[in-house]
């Protein structure tokens, strides 16, 4: 009655999973539970606490029943309840849980970083900060009878359980009570457990971890016998020798951990140190927080960084960190870092979106590869490494990493930036993948850029820690050639003859590639062998295989049919991706075309795609990140947007952090028409203000059908018959409420403003030409160059002069619009640089070097644009003219909403540059004139004092005209209506 009772309930998951093509792969160790042997719930908690790697003399519960009050401090010791565990059952009445901390009776605390541990009811255990729900210390079936005896180890080196659980049932015999009996740590990643049978000979077990993920080998459970067996990655073996025998029991600690940094924002703090080393691998650090009223706290993470938040406002803490191994050993304690935290200012909790208005942000854009090197395990140079030329210059094409970046928040925010738009984090695959954007497994952060230092997570939570966003690069488009794990990857039988033996791998059915982890018969960490043979075999689906195709590589070498996947070869379904090559730009077939031979490109309008890249970005909103950028958006239809993938990220961010939060993560598509005209050459279609609609008819149910519907809908009507807004203008000089009600859900970068900032001048006439046609105008982000181009699809990097980058800020930093700057233009970084050569060249000669060097040594921004100290080469970059320029424009437009959010008017205006903003919302009105480089004159404007926030002059306005002299190239006037006054000091531009 079991077995059919849980087939018959799995039964309907199974199926979902075939439909969907995405669960079976994505979570391999999280089978369906048993769903058998539940009990209801019990009216007490037992709670077994962990003592090992806290080492002390007595535990204490502090603990509070929901709703309840909580005990006297210290609360109530706990009694041992076997190795290493303690225990203590607590009465909850009529609560369902409890919130609880653990202490030392001597004012050492664990308290889940502050946080409270929430238990619920039943058996709960609590290790290195890790809940579960099991016993322990159970001796039930221990072997103490006179029956037969069955010895279970199980591995958890894959799955990297903490605990583990065995679920079980004598043959003839009942199950036990989920989630079983707790297995014993026997060695490093296995687990053991000795069981009485009774008269039965063999066994059905499941594992689990104790908190829902299970192991029940697909829903068939395992079958046992009596004697020792060993169960690793769903294989039984029977008889199996002692896995741990030969093991040495480790009695080495870690390393002390080095270079411990605490740097505080607000209440907040951020610490940070490198890895420890151990012999086998160091699984925790223990970090010990003194100071403050709560006394020492005691804290695990996983990682080596940490943001505690929630402290007391100007109060000096102290930290230390020790290294834990899998066996419990642990180090020395590190060097104490000391740090005194400021005001309390309102903090969003770790992996919550801050949710604010992004008007507010500007935004600093990093290639995280080519940024700073925070650790250099996860380098790795790839298949051309020597070839490009990177090698020789030490520069691995994968260098930059989250540690890095976590290290250098604070020389963006000394920047005065609070959005960082990064590139995306998918685990890629390719030749030539270190900016993100071939990505492979959509589900899994690229390993090169984590560390043991420092995850994805952690860097969300430490920018949000310091009241910076993060904004997410993500692809919808395509994948890399290799295909997308979990959806569809292609089996190719290429040639490897002598000719490519060097870049084809030798076939090894047990290498999976993760872009890290070293290929044991080639000896790198990039791998092509999984799809490669010398002869056709059976089953191969490309046409015209092992056949020169006539052509040859930059080597000289033959290239042959099916080398590599691509779209015309017969080796992807046409179900999942598209099959031809791109004709046209600004055609139809840019949607369904490949763009490059590195870019596979999904067929978005089948479902099972779709899901797949839902379910994969729902994963990163989970996260907590602020935002998406969306690369080569206009290769996807705007239908297939607004019916599928925009609504999911709506739904998503407001099912988990609610509808503020949702009104506020900031989508921003590149829609890549680059051309100096208002329309993309004539197509709507393929224009960037297009994307910012909704549809304004129904078309057919069918995503392909309605695509072409759409699209040929669109294009006839033509560009006079598109919507118009009048969202970023002021009425005469007033604000008004903006219409929302049209707007698709993605905003855009301003590529009319981009192609044509050659001139700042240009930008500006352009940017107002295309805003009426834009839903809202005021959420464009607006960069003068990029990874991809400078201005009039220029192949290098802005090279105008120091001049004109100060004039192109200002403008940039008070028109409407979100102000964006490519990592290292603050110092003209690889000015007039070809921008990118491709994988056979060194990036260091290119606009995609490596940014490190230039931020060699510390810095700490005390505020945005303003820095507390700053040492070593970083100290050099920070006192370069742009740096200065941007820290003052970033202050000024800080403090002036108007600049923000504001709409604009060049109404009644005389001036090259000049312009009017206005932003009115309860009791704010800000209201400011503008003028960059040149002189203005305003009329018809309110009477008042205006006071400039540049140099503090002040104006009396009586008759409603305000005059201004020109400032000079680079410079400008702001005058806002009984404004705050001159903000910051003069500089090489702004005085």
């Amino acid at each position: 009655m079991r077995r059919r009772h849980r087939h018959r309930l799995l039964r309907p998951l199974v199926a979902f999973a075939a439909v969907t093509g995405i669960f079976a792969t994505a979570t391999p160790n999280a089978d369906s539970a048993p769903l058998d042997g539940t009990s209801a719930a019990s009216a007490t908690t037992t709670v077994f606490y962990y003592t090992k790697t806290k080492n002390w003399p007595a535990t204490y519960l502090h603990y509070a029943p929901d709703g309840g009050s909580w005990t006297t401090v210290p609360g109530v010791r706990m009694e041992t309840a076997c190795t290493d565990w303690v225990k203590e059952t607590v009465d909850l009445g009529p609560a369902a849980g409890l919130q609880a901390t653990f202490n030392n009776g001597s004012g050492t605390w664990d308290n889940n970083g502050g946080n409270n541990y929430a238990l619920g009811t039943g058996t709960v255990t609590v290790k290195d900060g890790v809940i579960a729900h099991s016993d322990p210390c159970a001796d039930a079936g221990t072997g103490t009878g006179t029956g037969s005896r069955a010895t279970v180890y199980y591995s958890t080196a894959t799955s990297g359980w903490s605990t583990a659980n065995l679920h079980y049932a004598p043959t003839g015999g009942s199950w036990t009570t989920v989630p079983g009996v707790g297995m014993e740590s026997a060695c490093t990643g296995w687990w053991k457990k000795t069981v009485d049978l009774g008269t039965a000979t063999s066994l059905k077990a499941a594992f689990n971890n104790g908190n829902g993920v299970w192991d029940n080998n697909n829903g068939g459970d395992y079958a046992l016998g009596s004697g020792t067996t060993t169960v690793k990655d769903r294989t039984v073996t029977a008889g199996a020798a002692d896995p741990c025998a030969t093991q040495v029991p480790d009695t080495q600690a870690p390393t002390t951990p080095t270079g411990v940094t605490a740097s505080a924002t607000g209440t907040s703090v951020v610490v940070s140190w490198k890895p420890a080393t151990d012999d086998t691998a160091v699984t925790t650090y223990q970090i010990t927080r003194t100071g403050g009223t709560e006394g020492t706290v005691v804290t695990d993470v996983g990682s080596t960084v940490w943001s505690d938040t929630g402290l007391e406002e100007k109060t000096t803490y102290t930290y230390t960190v020790k290294a834990v191994d899998a066996a419990g050993n642990t180090s020395p304690a590190s060097s104490a870092a000391p740090v005194t935290t400021g005001e309390k200012a309102p903090a969003p909790a770790a992996g919550t979106p801050l949710g604010t208005d992004p008007r507010k942000d500007p935004i600093y854009f990093v290639l995280t590869a080519r940024f700073y090197d925070g650790d250099t395990s996860n380098d790795r140079g790839g298949s051309q490494d020597v070839t490009s030329g990177n090698a020789a210059n030490n520069d691995p094409m994968f260098r930059g990493d989250f540690k890095g970046l976590v290290d250098k928040l604070d020389y963006i925010k000394a920047l005065g930036f609070s959005a960082v738009w990064i590139t995306p984090v998918v685990l890629n695959r390719s030749d030539y993948d270190y900016h993100g954007y071939h990505g492979y497994d959509f589900y899994k952060v690229d390993p090169r850029l984590e560390s043991a230092g420092a995850s994805y997570q952690d860097l969300i939570n430490a920018a949000h820690a310091k009241g910076m966003k993060i904004y997410q690069d993500v692809v919808y488009n395509h994948s890399s050639r290799w295909g997308a794990k979990g959806l569809f990857t292609p089996t190719v039988y290429g040639v490897r003859d002598t000719q490519w033996s060097w870049y084809y791998d030798e076939k090894n059915a047990g290498f999976d590639y993760d872009g890290l982890t070293v290929e044991p018969k080639s000896g790198k960490s990039y791998y092509n062998g999984d799809l490669w043979s010398t002869a056709e075999p059976s089953g191969n689906t490309c046409l015209n295989w092992g056949k020169p195709t006539g052509g040859r590589s930059p080597e000289g070498y033959t290239l042959y049919n099916c080398q590599w996947p691509s779209p015309t070869s017969g080796m992807f379904p046409k179900a999942y991706y598209h099959q031809c090559w791109i004709g046209n730009w600004e055609g139809e077939d840019s949607r369904s075309c490949w763009l490059h031979e590195d870019l596979a490109d999904f067929n978005t309008e089948n479902a099972t795609v779709q899901n797949y890249l839902i379910g994969a970005y729902d994963k990163y909103i989970d996260m907590g990140v602020d935002g998406f950028r969306v690369d080569t958006a206009v290769h996807i239809p705007r239908v297939t947007w607004n019916r599928r993938f925009l609504p999911a990220i709506h739904d998503r961010v407001t099912q988990r952090f609610g509808a503020d939060a949702a009104k506020n993560f900031f989508v921003f598509g590149e829609v890549g028409a680059f051309v100096n005209d208002k329309w993309n050459r004539g197509s709507v279609n393929h224009s960037a203000q297009f994307f910012t609609w909704k549809e304004r008819k129904e078309y057919s149910a069918d995503d392909e059908k309605a695509a072409i519907e759409q699209y040929d809908y669109e294009e006839q009507l033509g560009t006079g018959n598109q919507p118009t807004s009048a969202n970023a203008f002021l009425n005469g000089n007033s604000y008004h409420t903006p219409d929302r009600s049209r707007f698709s859900g993605m905003n855009i970068i301003d590529m009319r403003m981009h192609m044509n900032f050659g001139d700042a001048q240009n930008a500006y006439n352009n940017g107002k030409d295309s805003d009426d046609s834009v839903n809202d105008a005021t959420y464009n982000v607006v960069y003068v160059d990029s990874h991809d181009y400078g201005p009039n699809k220029s192949s290098t990097r802005y090279s105008g002069g120091t001049d004109a980058w100060a004039e192109n800020m200002a403008l940039m930093w008070t028109f409407r619009g979100i102000p964006t700057l490519y990592y290292g233009s603050e110092i003209e970084f690889q000015k007039g640089k070809q921008i990118d050569c491709g994988p056979t060249c060194p990036l260091a000669g290119t606009g995609r070097a490596y940014y490190g060097d230039h931020l060699a040594g510390g810095v700490t921004a005390s505020d945005f644009g303003t820095v507390a100290s700053a040492s070593g080469e970083v100290a050099t970059t920070l006192a370069q003219p742009l740096v200065k320029h941007l820290q003052r424009l970033n202050r000024i437009r800080r403090a002036i909403p108007a600049l923000q959010s504001g709409q604009y008017s060049t109404d009644g205006i005389t001036g090259s540059m000049a312009f009017k903003r206005r932003y009115t919302s309860g009791s704010t009105d800000s209201f400011a004139l503008v003028t960059v480089t040149g002189g203005a004159t305003y009329t018809g404007i309110p009477d008042g004092t205006y006071t400039d926030a540049v140099t503090g002059d002040v104006k009396t306005v009586s008759g409603g005209t305000l005059s201004v002299a020109a400032p000079g190239k680079g410079n400008l006037r702001v005058y806002v209506l009984n404004g705050p006054g001159k903000i910051g000091a003069d500089g090489p531009y702004l005085k």
